[in-house]
């Protein structure tokens, strides 16, 4: 007799009622946006604002009268991709990284690098440009934005590597 005694499912059988759920959680869990943002920012940015921090760091970005500087373009840009406006807010690092912690912005610019030691309460793009400081050093650049929001670090940094390209 295989599978057992008379009128018990079959190993085969008892296989295929352990594993049917676990495709069918599989297949629905394939419904979701992956990567995912824990509070929609991207969803919400779309048609809608950009709130981004900024900080003064020339030439990275200049806030001695309207935000000015490259990274304030690279934003400009993105927002526009986005069908975005964008909000600033003008603040020392140490606030913005605070903010984006908070949920109150949604990136933040002004001459960030990778190392940065802003990584537990922001997350950082992927370096976008590397630039020689003035102890003749590179620095990679990166960009800032809120943790747990995926889908919209990922929109950035493909936005990011299109305009490095």
């Amino acid at each position: 007799m295989v599978g057992g005694m008379p009128g018990s499912p079959s190993l085969h059988a008892r296989r295929l009622l352990v594993i049917s759920p676990l495709l069918l959680t599989a297949t629905f869990a394939g419904c979701t946006a992956i990567p995912a943002d824990a509070a929609g920012t991207l969803d919400r940015v779309r048609d809608g604002e950009i709130r981004v921090g900024i900080t003064h760091n020339p030439p990275w970005t200049d806030t001695s009268g309207p935000p000015a500087g490259s990274e304030v373009e690279l934003v400009e840009q993105l927002a526009a991709d986005l069908d975005a406006d964008v909000v600033w807010t003008e603040a020392s690092e140490a606030l913005l990284a605070e903010a984006l912690r908070q949920g109150e912005l949604d990136l933040a610019i002004g001459g960030f690098t990778e190392d940065t030691p802003w990584t537990d309460k922001a997350a950082v793009t992927v370096p976008y440009v590397d630039a020689i400081d003035e102890f003749g050093q590179t620095k990679k650049h990166v960009f800032l934005t809120r943790l747990g929001e995926n889908r919209l670090l990922t929109a950035v940094e493909g936005f990011l590597r299109a305009e490095g390209s």
